[in-house]
Order: C-alpha cells, then sequence, then structure tokens
C-alpha cells in the first residue's frame, strides 16, 4: 500500500511539475516576412505593430498567464527562404505562421495543411481559402480581393442609381496576379449589372501608366478601379491629374496609405477613395491611445513613432489582435497545452470581434475562415479619410460561388 501511495506521489509531482513547466512557456508565433525587398514599404509597420500589442499584452500578463513571443524572420519575397523560415520555426515549437507574402504564402500552404499548423493570410495569398470546409488551419481574416471589388462595384451601383447600364468603369491594374486576380468578379458583375467596363494593365514595377492612361483618357469613364498597392497609387493620381481627370473617379484596393498621401500631396490627393478594410490611420481609437501611452511615452516603443498614425499599422493591429484573441479563446475552451488543433477551435470561436473597433465585426466560423467579408469605402478630404458608407459586404452568393469554385480545385485529388 505505502509503496503504491509513493508512486502514486511521485507521479502526481511529476505532473504537476510538467504542468507548471508549459503553463510558464511562452505562447511562439512565426512571422516570415519581406523585410528587404518588394514589400518593404508596408512589413515593417506590420512587424512593429504586432511588436507592440504582444508587448501591451504582456505587460498585463500575457495570453491566460503566458508571454506571447514573436519570431521574426525575413525571407526576402523568396518561396524557398520561406520554406526554410518556416521548417526553421516549427523546429522552436511554433503552431501559428504568418507570411504576408503571396508566393510565399501560396507555396507553403499545402505544406502547413499537411503539418497541420496554422497560417495566417490576412490581405494576401489565396483568396478562396476563407473556405474552412476545404483550407480547415488556414485564416484569411478579412475580406478577399473578390469581396473587395465585388464592394467596390455596389458603391458604384449606388452612386449610379438608376443609371448603372449606361456607366462606363475602366479597371486598371499592375499586369501581374495581384493586379488581374478582380478579374473574373468584375465580369460576371458586368454581366449581372450591364455596366460598361474595360481592362487597362500596366507593366511592373507600376511606375509608368502614362500609356494606360492615355487610353482611359480616350474612354471617358464614369470610374477608375484601381489594383496598385503604395507608389503604384501614387503614379496613378499623378497620370491622372496630367490627363485631366478628376480623383472623385477613383477608387483603388485598400493598399493606399498616409505615406503615399504625403508623396502625393495631402491637397492633391483630394477626392480619392479607396476601399478600405480598417479604420484609417491616425484614428483617435482606444487601443492606440493605450499603446501611445502604455509604451511610447515611456520610451518603449516597437518602432518609430511615426507609423502610430499609419493605416498599415492599424491594419496589423486589427490582424494580431484578431489572432491573440482567437488563441485566448483556445486556452480559455480547453486549458492545457497549446495545439493547433486548439489554436483552430479556438479562431472558429471568435464572434463579432472588432479589434477594439479597428475593424468591422468578424465572425469566424469553420466553413468562413474570412468572417464576413465587409469593407467600406473612405474618402480623401484633405486631411484625413472620410468615410462614405458603412461597413457592408455585397454579391455575398458571387464572391462564395467564385471561391467554392477554386477551393474545389484545390481539394480535387490529384490524377498524378
Amino acid at each position: 500500500m505505502y509503496k503504491w501511495w509513493k508512486a502514486a506521489l511521485a507521479a502526481m509531482t511529476l505532473s504537476t511539475a510538467g504542468q507548471a513547466a508549459w503553463a510558464a512557456e511562452p505562447i511562439k508565433f512565426g512571422q516570415c516576412y519581406d523585410l528587404t525587398k518588394v514589400y518593404g514599404f508596408i512589413s515593417p509597420q506590420i512587424a512593429q505593430a504586432s511588436r507592440d500589442l504582444a508587448a501591451l499584452i504582456n505587460a498585463k500578463g500575457g495570453i491566460s498567464g503566458r508571454p506571447i513571443e514573436l519570431l521574426l524572420n525575413d525571407h526576402g519575397n523568396e518561396p524557398q527562404r520561406g520554406v526554410e523560415c518556416y521548417e526553421r520555426l516549427k523546429r522552436d515549437g511554433v503552431v501559428v505562421f504568418d507570411f504576408f507574402s503571396t508566393p510565399v504564402a501560396r507555396a507553403l500552404l499545402p505544406r502547413v495543411m499537411q503539418d497541420g499548423n496554422i497560417q495566417l493570410q490576412a490581405l494576401h495569398g489565396r483568396a478562396d481559402a476563407v473556405d474552412g470546409e476545404v483550407f480547415k488551419t488556414i485564416f484569411p481574416l478579412g475580406p478577399t480581393y473578390w469581396g473587395q471589388a465585388a464592394n467596390m462595384i455596389s458603391y458604384i451601383k449606388r452612386q449610379a442609381g438608376a443609371n448603372i447600364k449606361t456607366t462606363k468603369v475602366a479597371f486598371l491594374y499592375a499586369d501581374y496576379p495581384f493586379g488581374q486576380e478582380p478579374i473574373p468578379i468584375l465580369q460576371e458583375l458586368q454581366k449581372r449589372e450591364g455596366f460598361e467596363l474595360q481592362m487597362f494593365p500596366y507593366p511592373l514595377p507600376g511606375n509608368d501608366v502614362s500609356s494606360a492612361m492615355s487610353q482611359i483618357r480616350r474612354y471617358q469613364p464614369d470610374w477608375i478601379v484601381h489594383w496598385g498597392v503604395g507608389p503604384m497609387n501614387v503614379v496613378a493620381l499623378k497620370e491622372m491629374k496630367r490627363s485631366g481627370i478628376p480623383n472623385e473617379k477613383f477608387i483603388t484596393v485598400n493598399w493606399l496609405n498616409e505615406t503615399d498621401i504625403a508623396n502625393l500631396g495631402a491637397e492633391a490627393a483630394k477626392g480619392a477613395k479607396r476601399s478600405s478594410v480598417v479604420v484609417g490611420g491616425g484614428t483617435d481609437t482606444a487601443l492606440l491611445r493605450e499603446i501611445t501611452k502604455e509604451l511610447y511615452d515611456k520610451g518603449k516603443g516597437g518602432g518609430d513613432r511615426k507609423f502610430l498614425s499609419d493605416t498599415y499599422y492599424n491594419v496589423s493591429l486589427a490582424i494580431w489582435s484578431t489572432v491573440f484573441q482567437g488563441v485566448e479563446l483556445a486556452l480559455k475552451n480547453d486549458p492545457g497545452p497549446l495545439t493547433a488543433d486548439k489554436v483552430r477551435k479556438g479562431m472558429e470561436s471568435l464572434r463579432s470581434y472588432d479589434a477594439n473597433g479597428l475593424m468591422p465585426p468578424l465572425t469566424i466560423t469553420a466553413k468562413d475562415h474570412g468572417g464576413g467579408g465587409k469593407t467600406r469605402i473612405d474618402m480623401w478630404d484633405g486631411t484625413k479619410w472620410v468615410p462614405q458608407t458603412d461597413w457592408f459586404a455585397d454579391y455575398t452568393d458571387l464572391v462564395w460561388a467564385t471561391v467554392k469554385q477554386h477551393s474545389a480545385t484545390f481539394a480535387k485529388p490529384s490524377t498524378k
């Protein structure tokens, strides 16, 4: 009897010690980013905001008492370097990964899914990954580019009213996969609504749109829907001015921020619109006020203070706030060592989560890993971004039909 009790006590002691060990371990998140090449205009802000948010949460005791550890590496937008980064961080115990590059994210997705790990894919990667029934461990956490394009056309339709069938839309885009992605949705919407649509591609690196703009000037559209990133928006708006086309006709995808506005000139950008996925930079939100007070005012910020007024900083805050909240739900629902499957269930438990007012409320389910696809149209008024709509999602039947068509192709067994 004594030997049994002694053995049981020893087992309990080991169990308690093991429990204490995992309870004290940091929760590791892998960030394999392009810090040096194509996405250098945004990755620093994304990394900075995530560091700031992690520092704020850690100062309050972490996630369920466990500290957050962000492991940041540079992949230079090269898929092979992304693979190496993923494998290295996987060995370090990371179960949640973010690559923030469409080429790298697409290359890693099958491998991450096979491993059963969690891959974030907010505003990059495969648009059909919102289909949680196929992409069970992939979380886009926001609208697809298909959804953004649909919402832009919905806004144009509202402005046109009964005249939508005589409305002329010019689609101006950088001629590579990112820029080409909305084309199928736009073509389907053109068939459904009857507006005129013409395509105007321009070559990479996107610093010369003069030929496309010359064609657009002859076309005389009512609206220009633009698909480009960062500096491409500056080039396009400057060329519009030279061509005598007013900014009020311009709506671009979400990648237009305060740095771009400054490069263009605040007054020169007046009237330009964008599809927004978070509130504009510089907004006086509770979370940003807390980060400023608790970190930057005390010399503990994770980067340059000027980026606190940047839209891309807010994008990152929204993304990582959602991720950390999902992990907290995972541990609340199922305490113990953190696994990828627990994180998946935690993420799929998110209901109407708006990241402290930074974004439209997301509801993540096992079927929808995007959260509803809501955006709004914002306009630059010369000093700030002004909402032109509430958060909304339109043509969701068409968007999801496109999602299902593409995800079914991915899910189809290989015939090789």
